[in-house]
Order: structure tokens, then C-alpha cells, then sequence
């Protein structure tokens, strides 16, 4: 089954009329910003929305998670009708759309772990470059967990940042 995409305008008048919005981001970014209404199923549990009744609308930040699971999330419908929203939050966001924000949630895991392996990265530069050349070896070894974490998935940083105290609050559903 394709999925085809519909546009915020149009979505918003699918979800009008009946359809489920459903965000398919992790739980941390659904926590700081999200479209009213619409129900957090992760990708990873993706099977849950089996739960749910009526069209289905899936999308995510930007629509590119969205469609490059386009195939796994029709499976899910289970043959239900169900579409992509063309752009994912961003868009919706552009159009004028309604979000709810809550800045009092941390901002999202992955772009806490871009933040501190760029950080790392670039200390590691300019000590190597001031103090000591040793110091390169703090780059590489960012680096190569970087390139472990895309060639596996397995993100040592990420689950390290996920136990942290700032990111142990409740998300919200």
C-alpha cells in the first residue's frame, strides 16, 4: 500500500472530520512541542496504533522519518486509510498552524547529543592546536562513537543523557 501525503490545510480538515493525528517521534520531542491532538505513538511501537480508530495521519519534525517509514507505518494500519503530513511539524508550523510548546521539557535528546559531541569535537581542535597535539585524541574518539552510534543505532551518549536528572521528567501524552 502507498501512502500519499496530505498537506497541513488538508490535514487539519481530515483531523476535523475524524482522523487520527499520530506522532511518531520519540516521547522527549513529542514533550516540548506537539500539535494538539494528536497521540504519541513512537516509531518503535508503532504496532500500537492498531489501538486507534478511524483514518490515520503520521508524521513527524520534518517528514522525512515519516517517509522513509512509509512502508512499516502502512503495515501498521493494518489496511485502514492512512497518510503522511507532507513536512511533519515544521510545516504544520509554517501554515500558521497551532503547537503547543513546553519549554520547561529539555530539548530533545539527539540534539543535546549533537550539542555536546560538536562541543567535544571543537575543544578537542583547540586544545590539540594550544596546548598539546595528544589532545586530537579526544576529536577522534567523539568521532568514532559518532560513526558507531550511525552504523548501529546504539547511541552510548544518548542513553548516558537519558539518565540524567534534567531528562527524567514524566513525557507528556
Amino acid at each position: 500500500m502507498t501512502i500519499t501525503t496530505l498537506t497541513p490545510d488538508a490535514a487539519q480538515r481530515a483531523v476535523a472530520a475524524g482522523a487520527t493525528l499520530v506522532d511518531i517521534r520519540d516521547a522527549d520531542e513529542h514533550a516540548r512541542e506537539r500539535i494538539p491532538g494528536a497521540i504519541n505513538i513512537p516509531l518503535a511501537r508503532i504496532e500500537d496504533v492498531s489501538a486507534t480508530t478511524g483514518p490515520i495521519i503520521y508524521h513527524c519534525r520534518s517528514g522525512m522519518r515519516t517517509e522513509a517509514s512509509a512502508s512499516t507505518l502502512a503495515t501498521a494500519a493494518k489496511g485502514r486509510p492512512c497518510q503522511i503530513l507532507e513536512g511533519g511539524l515544521d510545516a504544520w508550523r509554517a501554515a500558521g498552524h497551532q503547537t503547543s510548546i513546553d519549554r520547561r521539557q529539555p530539548i530533545e535528546v539527539i540534539r543535546q547529543v549533537q550539542l555536546i559531541a560538536g562541543g567535544l569535537v571543537l575543544l578537542g581542535a583547540i586544545l590539540a592546536a594550544t596546548v598539546s597535539p595528544e589532545f586530537v585524541v579526544l576529536s577522534g574518539f567523539v568521532g568514532a562513537g559518532l560513526m558507531v552510534a550511525g552504523a548501529t543505532g546504539w547511541c552510548g551518549m544518548a542513553r548516558l543523557l537519558r539518565l540524567m536528572p534534567w531528562n527524567r521528567r514524566s513525557p507528556v501524552v
